[in-house]
């Protein structure tokens, strides 16, 4: 696979968020599920508040993750396959 140089600071960005284990640990958990909630999240992986959400601000800004719905004071997160796909050789389902 080819990265256009229009995307080298897309792929950067992508790379660096999945070079980070808990930020890698979060996508694999939400592969596994359509959407998960910050507390969801946060309960599986065992996150503090303050470092699950700095580590979704990350997946956010790069793509990899998107905001699919809020209730109340939640968050729903769900990973955005398309950008993933892009850039990781990994099959997505």
């Amino acid at each position: 696979m080819l990265i256009e140089p229009s995307s080298h600071k897309e792929a950067v960005k992508v790379y660096k968020a999945l070079g980070e284990p808990s930020r890698l640990s979060i996508i694999n958990l939400l592969c596994q599920h359509k959407e998960l909630s910050c507390t969801e999240i946060e309960q599986r992986l065992d996150f503090k508040g303050s470092t699950l959400s700095h580590h979704l601000k990350q997946l956010l800004d790069c793509g990899l993750l998107d905001l699919s719905r809020k209730e109340g004071t939640y968050h729903f997160y769900e990973v955005n396959k398309d950008m993933l796909k892009r850039y990781v050789s990994l099959t997505v389902e």
